[in-house]
């Protein structure tokens, strides 16, 4: 029998399937993104109401008492960017050791029909819990024993450690990961933001027992965190659960500070990886903006308008996956144009997504480019924030972020202009030696359509230096007597 929980959204599945049917039925981009706006602000949560444990645990409520579900969100404000050298993928394996019997797992899924989930990224470790709002006692104590008696006994640390190494090698061998992981470490050198958030199998297996418990004890503290709570319990129910179980979570004395020295400028050279297959995935990428950034939104914009743009200068990508983003965490992120393209067109695409950034520095959007990015921004933080879980991440973010106040993004958004869009891409982009490009594809097929056009290099390959040259020849002496 489906659950109430499961019947809800997909009931608001349908629901969003029909508004997009009409959606489409919009005749310019400045109507569509006015018929999109009332569905992402039904979603948004209005101000919490917030708490303080004594051990400086952050709460947010939104509470509706009655209704069936309760959802449980906790931020840890310290994610993979703080990754030990060579040791990729500690955070997501403490992540994955928090919850390591799939009988928890379970127990959400089916006798709650609800969720649980841990994902990592490079700024932060969120915990997100979604059952019956009658469990929410039990709900607490799942996620306190997960935070407070973390199991790290070596057999349990080595079948996650095992487990994740599996699946990231089932995974690694994608083209558009393999890209995507290239062009990150082309970009950020020695930098923490060019190793993956999830790891790597290599570094993943060098992970032990030492270093998950400093990173446990360095990061996973109550006043380095944020518990959000939504749905169908009482304030003062919920406040007796959480000092009852999580009052006892230890704090820190001193939040460890993300910062880092910077990475030097990329390799200007195009880099090949080979990678079998008979496309090429293109990556072309330079330093971004950080979250907190007050161009953050115009990036994103942007991001979307050099897609747009680069489709329509290059002929192969209208019919190709392409996409264009701006990736922004605590530190500033990259600017990432990609695409999948045939290996005899690889450069010519390379070409037309630096004519692009030209073109974004020193050509105004027209209106119908501006409204037309922007919708397919709004597009995709509705996506996000129409799953119920989500709503709460705004608030999330801030205090991940230190931002000064909630941002309403679809506002945000739809504020930026043309002109913001032509400095933006003049900040980003004027200095073209700090582009990075990448070409995941078969090496006997790009060497060739490479050279003469594209300086390059080839991942692992060892350049033979050319053989001295010859001394040369001494004339012969003329020692015959006279």
């Amino acid at each position: 029998m489906i659950s109430r929980a499961k019947a809800q959204r997909r009931q608001e599945s349908r629901s969003l399937t029909k508004q997009a049917i009409s959606w489409r039925l919009c005749a310019f981009a400045g109507a569509l993104l006015l018929c999109f706006t009332p569905l992402v602000r039904a979603q948004d949560l209005t101000s919490p109401d917030r708490e303080q444990l004594l051990n400086g645990l952050r709460l947010m409520f939104w509470l509706n008492p009655g209704t069936p579900d309760v959802t449980l969100k906790l931020r840890i404000n310290s994610g993979a960017a703080f990754d030990l050298a060579g040791k990729s993928g500690q955070m997501a394996l403490l992540g994955d050791l928090l919850f390591p019997d799939p009988a928890t797992v379970d127990y959400f899924t089916d006798e709650m029909g609800g969720k649980l989930d841990v994902s990592v990224t490079y700024d932060s470790l969120t915990i997100t819990m979604v059952g019956k709002a009658s469990e929410l006692e039990r709900i607490v104590e799942v996620l306190r024993n997960a935070l407070l008696a973390t199991q790290l006994s070596p057999d349990v640390v080595k079948r996650m450690r095992d487990a994740r190494v599996k699946l990231l090698r089932d995974s690694s061998i994608e083209p558009g990961g393999v890209a995507d992981r290239a062009i990150a470490a082309r970009l950020y050198s020695d930098f923490p933001y060019a190793r993956p958030a999830g790891g790597s199998p290599e570094d993943v297996a060098r992970v032990d027992h030492g270093d998950l418990m400093l990173a446990r004890d360095r990061f996973l503290n109550s006043n380095n965190a944020t518990l959000a709570i939504v749905g169908g319990v009482t304030k003062a129910r919920a406040m007796k659960a959480i000092r009852q179980l999580l009052g006892p979570w230890r704090m820190s004395e001193q939040i460890v500070p993300t910062t880092f020295r910077q990475p030097t400028a990329p390799d200007p050279r195009a880099l090949i990886v080979n990678v079998a297959g008979p496309g090429v995935e293109v990556r072309l990428a330079v330093r971004g903006v950080s979250r907190s950034d007050p161009d953050y939104f115009v990036a994103t914009v942007l991001a979307k308008l050099a897609q747009h743009r680069w489709q329509a200068t290059t002929p192969e990508l209208a019919s190709q996956p392409v996409f264009g983003r701006s990736d922004a965490y605590v530190l500033p992120g990259a600017f990432v144009m990609g695409a999948s393209v045939k290996p005899q067109s690889a450069v010519d695409s390379l070409a037309g997504a630096r004519k692009v950034l030209d073109s974004l520095m020193n050509t105004a959007a027209t209106p119908a480019e501006l409204e037309r990015a922007k919708h397919d921004a709004v597009n995709e933080i509705a996506a996000f924030v129409a799953k119920p879980e989500n709503a709460p991440d705004p608030w999330l973010d801030a205090d991940t972020y230190h931002l000064r106040e909630t941002q309403d993004q679809i506002a945000s958004l739809r504020a930026v202009n043309a002109s913001d869009i032509q400095r933006v891409a003049n900040r980003l982009f004027k200095t073209t030696s700090a582009v990075a490009t990448v070409l995941a594809g078969e090496t006997l097929q790009l060497k060739p359509a490479l050279e003469g056009r594209l300086p390059y290099e080839v991942l692992g390959e060892i350049v033979t230096p050319p053989p001295p040259a010859k001394p040369p020849a001494k004339p012969a002496s003329n020692n015959n007597p006279m």
